[in-house]
């Protein structure tokens, strides 16, 4: 599990500078408007939309280590069974098995 934290801390701090960065470039173009030279309003809406699936996936990654601390990584938050290997390659931060995903997605 040493490898997954380290690869669940790198990709946090990846989120973490992502979202420092929009941050800085929302506060660099706060004169948003309609205008044709300047960033619309879709371009900020479109930001602000991202800077919160951002936050989203940092507090996912968190709860990820927390549950690494804890022994709970890689058990399905639904089911109680194991998520596997393959997904969690995939998405380390997911808290629920390929099986239950597709149930809740219906």
């Amino acid at each position: 599990m040493t490898s997954e934290r380290a690869r669940l801390e790198k990709e946090l701090a990846e989120t973490q500078t992502k979202l420092e960065q929009l941050k800085e470039n929302l506060e660099d173009k706060a004169d948003y408007g309609l205008g044709e030279g300047g960033a619309t309003i879709y371009e900020w809406e479109f930001q602000l939309a991202l800077r919160e699936s951002l936050r989203q996936k940092a507090q996912s990654i968190e709860a990820a280590l927390r549950k690494l601390d804890d022994g709970a990584y890689g058990v399905c938050e639904r089911c109680q069974g194991p998520i596997s290997l393959e997904r969690l390659a995939i998405l380390p931060h997911t808290t629920l098995c390929i099986e239950c995903a597709r149930k809740k997605g219906r």
